[in-house]
């Protein structure tokens, strides 16, 4: 259940491997919630002072996050959901846990390009950001950025010019605007692709989330490109970790005096990809993605939509079929979770213990045998509908 990912995800004191170990160990949070401490200390590389985080056991804080989520329209994806990226999920460190708002894209299925670069930068830097960001998107591509002021919102503007999608992974809430000049880029992005995040609403953009993020930028993309980079910058931290990855790099190489253009030129002489116009990085992806790509001047194929959507309104659906439950064999605790669903808006499976008052373990046993004979539908962030109309 989610309360047990938020709460897993939120102890203080553990590292993401330390999770990751945990989850490959009991299988679940839930499971490692009701272990005790002995077995708890059999999961690899834990130490005595990471049991004893794992012993304190209030659920309020993640039950807030839930409601606050809830509210903002926010998902949940877990590194167990279908939906969550494999491409993602094969990197060294994955996230546990993703805050999701607006359509996810199915990254697997596309030639997504993580774009970066300074927040100092110049208007070269901030002309190229946009003309890449319109290009990458305008052949097909996805472009994927940080949100942070500078080339990562220039990326992100040129991508929404071309009519096409943007994702924008953060550092901080998804509730939380920074810098505040972006609010209403927040809110278009949010409405033409989606927010990602692996911190949970309310929490406030701190220095050391950044790096964390850009594993995620990187790892949710087929290649990095750098725009503006001085020899130290955060857009070297992300080129690094796509290296490590197994992602390609690329450059926009600039005057070999400015500061500005230091790291990308430095990663040009490394063996980066030299990047003038958007089809540079595309055509080495072209083959991979015939269905989603085309160079400039042809006319592009229009990206089927994919991936899951978090808004509830849904197309018009025909009739549902009508089942009698009786007739159907179902047993008691089936009945009692299809009577408690809704047929249109999706119910969170902790909404539906509270409500029908049966055990954890039962409801879930029961919903996947429901899933299975086709009479409710798993929305993303295991949230349930009814598939059927049920005969009184």
């Amino acid at each position: 259940m989610l309360k047990f990912w938020i709460w897993l995800s939120e102890l203080r004191g553990l590292q993401n491997q330390t999770r990751l170990a945990l989850l490959h160990h009991f299988g679940s949070p839930e499971a490692v919630f009701y272990a005790d401490r002995e077995e708890i200390l059999l999961t690899d590389g834990m130490t005595p002072e990471q049991a004893a985080r794992l012993t304190d056991h209030d659920l309020a804080g993640a039950q807030r996050i839930l409601g606050r989520c809830e509210e903002l329209g926010i998902s949940l994806l877990t590194i167990q959901d279908a939906a969550y990226p494999r491409r993602l999920l094969n990197i060294y460190d994955p996230p546990c846990l993703l805050y999701v708002r607006g359509r996810l894209p199915a990254f697997d299925e596309e030639a997504a390009v993580a774009v970066v670069g300074t927040r100092s930068c110049t208007p070269y830097g901030v002309a190229c950001a946009e003309k890449l960001g319109y290009g990458i998107a305008r052949c097909g591509g996805l472009v994927v950025s940080g949100l942070a002021a500078g080339i990562d919102s220039a990326a992100l503007r040129g991508a929404l010019r071309s009519d096409g999608r943007a994702v924008a992974v953060l550092g901080n809430g998804l509730d939380v605007v920074y810098p505040r000049e972006n609010q209403y880029l927040y809110e278009d992005v949010a409405a033409a692709g989606c927010l990602i995040s692996e911190y949970p609403p309310g929490t406030r953009p701190v220095g050391s989330h950044f790096p964390q993020r850009n594993r995620i930028l990187s790892g949710l993309s087929v290649a990095a490109l750098v725009v503006e980079a001085p020899e130290r910058s955060g857009a070297l931290i992300t080129a690094a970790a796509a290296l490590e990855q197994g992602r390609d790099v690329f450059a926009v190489p600039g005057p070999i005096d400015a500061p500005a253009s230091v790291g990308c030129n430095q990663l040009i002489r490394d063996g980066a990809g030299l990047v003038s116009d958007a089809w540079d990085i595309l055509r080495e992806y072209e083959g991979r993605f015939p269905e989603k790509l085309c160079a400039p001047g042809q006319t592009a194929p229009r990206p089927q939509v994919t991936g899951y959507q978090t808004e509830k309104a849904e197309p018009a659906r025909p009739a549902k079929p009508l089942v009698d439950p009786a007739a159907r064999g179902l047993t008691d605790d089936q009945t009692a979770l299809l009577r408690a669903m809704d047929e249109d808006t999706p119910m969170l499976v902790d909404d539906l213990i509270e409500q029908t008052g049966i055990p954890a373990r039962r409801v879930l046993s029961a919903l996947t045998l429901l899933e299975i004979e086709e009479l409710v539908t798993q929305h993303s962030g295991k949230r349930y509908t009814r598939a059927v109309t049920l005969r009184e």
